[in-house]
């Protein structure tokens, strides 16, 4: 179960949509999640109350077009799978949603079985 969040600048709702079923496809592709495991928070900021901050780290130069998709998901896949997971995430973000591969910033947290409820007050995976 991946909880992914999805932040991008001035993103009207079809990109917002475009950019989650990107990330979502990318996800069912490659770690094999089930398609119906889809839990997003997508936002979008305005660029004067709400805005995106990042820099040129690494040499990689990025502009306005960036998006930040963090995501959250049990432990455990090799550093393979995840490594193909990102490719596939900036390579469909491209695709659906236009944005170029420079500008896709992905954060991976991993945990373990009791840390999800799916509602009801219980741990479903214990």
């Amino acid at each position: 179960m991946p909880l992914v969040r999805i932040d991008a600048l001035r993103a009207d709702p079809e990109r917002l949509d475009a950019l989650g079923r990107a990330v979502q496809d990318a996800l069912v592709e490659t770690i094999g999640i089930p398609p119906d495991d889809l839990f997003q928070v997508l936002t979008s900021h305005d660029g004067m109350t709400s805005t995106l901050r990042y820099a040129d780290f690494l040499g990689i130069e990025r502009d306005d077009d960036i998006v930040f998709i963090a995501i959250t998901l049990r432990a455990g896949r090799p550093a393979e799978l995840k490594q193909a997971m990102y490719r596939r995430i900036a390579d469909l973000v491209h695709s659906y949603a236009g944005t170029h591969p420079r500008n896709v910033l992905i954060t991976l947290t991993e945990n373990a079985d009791p840390d999800w409820s799916f509602g009801n007050g219980q741990a479903q995976y214990l």
